[in-house]
């Protein structure tokens, strides 16, 4: 669970540091180049149609020059081209045309009169009156763009689109040409509760069809399986290590986030990190500072790959961190493969590594309902279900909830040492049943079960991944909630000292780094660490997830500041448990990835053309999805978070930026074209009637609906800047 220690995250407002850095620059100038070519070609589009049908442009700017605010201009031949000082677009304008309905007649009017009375058009900024008798009297311009036929209006109108659609198509064939680096479709993390949790999926399991059609990569799953209609499931079609078969599994996506998800994360390598881009390699470790991967000897180094862990051959991601977790209570014997001299040669070094405790503050939450229960699982056999309560253990309290999982570990493997299989333990469970009769069908009736649970013997690795993530026992196979509510303080803890006590309700965390001469030890500056806060409410219960980031963020004297509902606020330096670790011990494993590079010039038209239409295709359907309520409008994104995705893209490669490049004027493409009055697809529609019916829709008409297209327009931009600027919450 890394914490933020990359210069090239310069987009939060948290700090501004990264306006001192030249990196930061250069991702600026990158982003912006790139950005700003996309808003180049599709307003060439229109100026290259215009031209080539006749039509005056006047001016040809990127940005928009509101009030006459502008970086620069200059002039050739008959057109003004510059820069406007609001960087939201681009347009041109041409003589006779107007965005605004309102002022349609007014153009007319315009390129008339300048032409009955034998002079230059206007630019359109002259405040001069116009005759308006002989502006009717006379004929068009025949260079205004009202003096085109429809066809040539439709033309100019749709070129911008379609050269959106031919630049995505050319940076997509270029990305592959030089090659994309791709995640494969293999199951990484899961998280606990969700989807493919309750179905038994595991790290290690490759998806090789959804719904029936071939997976190639991760983001298949990504793209796919969100945009499945409400109620629909997802088949998946898994290969399993071992299985001697591929089975399926039928899964519908949860839509407590906001993206509906399964809750699977991209596998990962038995490689500690190597790199993050090609920008900022020199921040990066190959372990969190401050843990037991990080202090061992000798050190571990970028790129070292975990080929045994107590002489025992490691080959996969999965299977790395089953035996972390297995041997999490006790210092382990790490061989890694070393390139040195550049490649020349590979060395092997054995490194002991001791565990890692977990860090705490002293508070036990209290435990909340059952969120999910495993399929097959010992709990699902017990006929446990979601929303029961677990209230007691072997007729003892479950104390906290969040070392539960590892305490029933622990009891497992003393049994299974001394040759006994895994123990049973007694569940006692509050579960809630509807009380069916004709005076009060609705009411409710609480009722306590006690239930024999054998536990299985499993080291897998179940943590919190995302927001208001529920916490799983793998040896029950169960989910729960921990709930915002202290419920106890270990004593001599750093909550008891605080004077934090039983019944309080959290609110609010917020992660306060160490003094700058702290960081400054560290090699780190205030801005490289940007951990956000994390609030509680009743819908959300962040503690797991508040927990595991707190085992990333582990620079000495940094502490986690809670605020409670009752008005207290107390700053909390974590302390490591004395018989609780984490399995991870601090490394930082390289993401997998295989390179998807065009072999020919025809397969990289091929690859090229298939990531414009999913790009294209994509945005359709998550217009579908927003419009009939089935997604949240809040996974909108304006400006700030484009440039934030475009930022990150452009840090980690030329391909991978340019693939961003193509879903932002595939996306830009399809948007335009909407049939909404006041964008291009508005106007091909007027243009539509007007060709059918001979003549053009009525002005008072067009003034209406255009006035509504704008209106909505400036509603959604106004609510993606809400949610970039956090003035409306996400969640």
């Amino acid at each position: 669970m890394d914490w933020c220690l990359i210069a090239f995250e310069f987009f939060e407002w948290s700090t501004w540091s990264w306006i001192v850095d030249p990196v930061s620059w250069l991702i600026i100038l990158i982003v912006a180049i790139g950005l700003g070519l996309v808003i180049f070609v599709h307003e060439l589009g229109h100026f290259a149609v215009a031209k080539l049908c006749g039509v005056k442009c006047e001016k040809f700017y990127l940005g928009f020059d509101i009030a006459g605010w502008r970086i620069c201009r200059f002039r050739w031949g008959e057109t003004e081209y510059g820069i406007g000082a609001f960087p939201l677009g681009g347009y041109v304008k041409m003589l006779g045309q107007e965005d605004n309905p309102a002022r349609l007649r007014e153009e007319l009017e315009r390129a008339k009169a300048a032409q009955a009375v034998g002079a230059a058009p206007s630019t359109g900024d002259s405040e001069t009156p116009v005759d308006v008798a002989a502006a009717e009297a006379a004929l068009y311009d025949p260079r205004s763009y009202l003096a085109q036929s429809v066809p040539k209006r439709m033309a100019i109108i749709s070129a911008g689109v379609i050269m959106n659609l031919l630049f995505a198509f050319a940076a997509a064939v270029i990305a592959y040409a030089i090659g994309v680096n791709e995640q494969p479709c293999e199951i990484g993390p899961i998280q606990p509760g969700y989807p493919a949790w309750q179905a038994d999926l595991r790290p290690g399991d490759r998806i090789v069809a959804i719904n029936g059609e071939p997976t190639r990569r991760f983001k298949d799953v990504m793209t796919r399986i969100p945009l499945n209609k409400e109620g629909d499931a997802a088949t998946l079609r898994i290969e399993r290590p071992g299985a001697a078969e591929p089975f399926e599994v039928v899964v519908h996506p949860s839509r407590k986030l906001l993206i509906p998800a399964i809750g699977v994360s991209a596998t990962g390598t038995t490689t500690l990190l190597t790199s993050i881009g090609w920008l900022n390699n020199d921040k990066i470790k190959p372990y969190i500072r401050n843990t037991t991967a990080a202090r061992a000897e000798p050190p571990f180094q970028l790129g070292d790959k975990i080929v045994k862990i107590d002489d025992v051959a490691v080959e996969t991601y999965a299977q790395l961190c089953e035996m972390l977790s297995a041997r999490r209570d006790r210092p382990i014997e790490v061989t890694v493969q070393r390139d040195e001299e550049k490649g020349k040669s590979v060395r092997l070094l054995t490194i002991r590594v001791n565990p890692q405790p977990m860090r705490r503050l002293g508070l036990v939450m209290e435990m909340g309902p059952i969120m999910s229960v495993q399929d097959g699982s010992p709990a699902a056999q017990a006929g446990i279900k979601a929303g029961d309560r677990i209230v007691a253990i072997d007729g003892n309290p479950p104390g906290d909830p969040m070392t539960l999982p590892d305490r029933l570990w622990k009891e497992i493997n003393a049994a299974v040492a001394q040759g006994d299989p895994p123990p049973t333990v007694m569940l006692t469970l509050k579960r809630m049943e509807e009380a069916k009769g004709k005076d009060d069908p609705s009411k409710q009736k609480e009722e306590t079960l006690e239930v024999p649970i054998a536990l299985r013997k499993t080291d897998a690795v179940e943590m919190a991944l995302f927001a208001g993530s529920p916490v799983s026992v793998p040896s029950l196979g169960v989910a729960y909630y921990v709930l915002n509510t202290v419920a106890g303080v270990v004593p001599d803890s750093p909550a008891a000292q605080a004077g934090v006590v039983p019944g309080q309700v959290l609110v609010n965390a917020a992660f306060v780094p160490p003094d700058e001469a702290s960081l400054a030890r560290e090699g780190l500056k205030p801005g490289d660490v940007c951990m956000k806060p994390v609030e509680f409410t009743d819908q959300k219960r962040n503690w797991p997830a508040l927990f595991e980031a707190m085992q990333g963020f582990t620079l000495p004297g940094a502490k986690i500041e809670l605020k409670f509902k009752d008005g207290k606020t107390v700053l909390l330096e974590p302390v490591d448990a004395a018989d609780w670790h984490h399995p991870e011990r601090g490394f930082q494993l390289q993401g997998a990835g295989f390179m998807l590079t065009a072999q020919s010039f025809g397969e990289a038209l091929k690859l090229g053309g298939e990531e414009t239409w999913l790009q294209a295709t994509l945005v359709l359907r998550l217009l579908q999805r927003l419009s009939t309520g089935e997604l949240s409008l809040k996974v909108i994104g304006g400006p700030i978070t484009i440039a934030k995705v475009a930022g990150r893209a452009a840090s980690r490669s030329l391909s991978e930026f340019l693939i961003f490049l193509t879903m932002i004027s595939a996306t830009l493409a399809v948007i335009n074209f909407l049939p909404i009055p006041v964008l291009d697809g508005g106007h091909f529609v007027f243009l539509l009637y007007e060709g059918i019916r001979g003549k053009p829709v009525d002005e008072r008409v067009q003034l209406a609906l255009s006035y509504l297209g704008l209106i909505l327009i400036l509603a959604l931009m106004v609510w993606a800047f809400g949610l970039d600027l956090t003035l409306i919450p996400r969640d």
